[in-house]
């Protein structure tokens, strides 16, 4: 979340930030935060009044007593008394001001960087980058979703009677398929250096509330029933988590992890053919690269993230390209996010693969996650994450891609993985 200090530093920045964000009477929303800011602060100083004079009356009446004052010892007993309960009741408002105030930075979201182009929808991000050439298919070529079909990979009929729509059952090639992209993400991190994470992929609500998935995005989340438990909606929440309430030594920085996890999420709301087969499910597969750096180095961390996963789509030999998002389309808790999207030649369209984005301190003020700045002086951190990559839309393009009479051709650099070449 913001903090109050940023907030007062740079008052002007941080609307138009929000603003950009498409936040709603963004100027309203702060001159309400500040509002209740002060009347925190005025609170807290009417009672660190009150316990002072309570100490200095309390050294009184011990000054009394040993003087034999006992009537002047009663009367400021009486007067300690009353003070008391006042001193209850201000630490009564001081409370609910505290809480007030709290809910209101937790319901404002992370403003957007200068770079973040203005607009109010995906229509609006601006394309970096293309790469890759996009396959010519046959007149009768096939969507992915007639493909698992066709070559008995993946089951969604079997998946909707164990569950229900968007949990597919994979099987055979399409089982092997899923296990060596997981396998190859994962040494490919390795190589570049992270340390991989297998996380739990249920989480608290502290988890929730550390990395920003409450209380914005709970409607998305599967909640267990009769806990205080949900079922991940990414890979990110639970490894960012791990570093919750801690102080790093700037010797161990920056922090790299990756890790494979199944993700869910209901996707309320969603419906249609843009959404056929993996296009978008409840559980899916994917690998998470998470990064925590100093303030000064993650906008360099944020290139050289998306740099590693177009190496990834590179050797996945699938054209793609990098878009990034205008202000109206960016999440709740980040600062700037670049996606990719591979072309997906059957469907003719543009499927969004992953998103790379730095939340800057938001994440890390929710989480107390600092270090100790030339050892003396503590220091927020930065956070991002990015998916590297995530399953369903990249098997779909490679399903689609490369098909061909013979069957399915797996990409080069998965035959390894894979133990076969083609899907047939």
């Amino acid at each position: 979340m913001l903090r109050i200090a940023d907030i007062k530093e740079d008052l002007g920045k941080v609307v138009k930030g929000l603003e950009k964000k498409r936040v709603e009477n963004a100027s309203q929303q702060i001159d309400h935060l500040l509002k209740l800011d002060e009347n925190r602060r005025n609170t807290q100083a009417e009672l660190d009044a009150i316990l002072n004079e309570l100490k200095n009356i309390s050294k009184q009446i011990g000054a009394l007593m040993q003087t034999g004052d006992r009537e002047g010892a009663e009367k400021a007993k009486v007067q300690t008394g009353e003070m008391k309960s006042k001193s209850k009741l201000l630490q009564e408002q001081l409370k609910s001001s505290e809480e007030q105030l709290m809910q209101a930075l937790y319901n404002l979201p992370n403003r957007a960087h200068e770079r973040v182009p203005v607009g109010n929808s995906a229509e609006d991000n601006e394309v970096i980058l293309e790469k890759g050439e996009i396959p010519i298919l046959s007149n009768d070529a096939q969507p992915h979703w007639e493909l698992i079909e066709k070559y008995d990979i993946i089951d969604f009929s079997l998946g909707n009677k164990i569950s229900g729509a968007g949990f597919p059952v994979y099987k055979g090639k399409g089982a092997k398929l899923q296990r060596a992209l997981i396998s190859f993400f994962l040494d490919e991190a390795a190589k570049e250096g992270f340390e991989e994470i297998q996380p739990p992929v249920v989480i608290n609500s502290d988890s929730g509330y550390g990395t920003g998935q409450l209380p914005d995005k709970e409607g998305q989340m599967y909640g267990i029933v009769d806990s205080d438990l949900f079922l991940i909606p990414t890979g990110e929440v639970p490894i960012t988590n791990i570093y919750r309430d801690v102080i790093l030594k700037e010797v161990d920085l920056p922090i790299r992890n990756v890790g494979y996890s199944l993700c869910f999420r209901k996707e309320a709301g969603s419906w249609g053919a843009h959404v056929r087969g993996l296009n978008r499910l409840h559980q899916f597969d994917k690998v998470e690269i998470v990064q925590i750096t100093k303030p000064e180095d993650s906008y360099k961390a944020l290139d050289n993230m998306c740099t590693y996963i177009e190496g990834l789509l590179e050797k996945l030999e699938l054209p793609f390209r990098k878009l990034l998002l205008c202000g109206g389309d960016l999440g709740f808790t980040s600062a700037m996010t670049y996606d990719m999207e591979v072309y997906s030649a059957a469907q003719k369209k543009w499927l969004e693969v992953s998103s790379v984005s730095n939340f800057e301190a938001y994440q890390a003020n929710r989480l107390k996650l600092r270090y100790k700045k030339d050892g003396k002086k503590t220091t927020l951190l930065h956070t991002l994450n990015g998916s590297a990559l995530a399953l369903p839309r990249i098997v779909a393009a490679l399903l689609e891609n490369n098909q061909s009479e013979k069957g399915i051709a797996i990409p080069k650099i998965l035959r390894s993985y894979t133990g076969f070449d083609r899907i047939s």
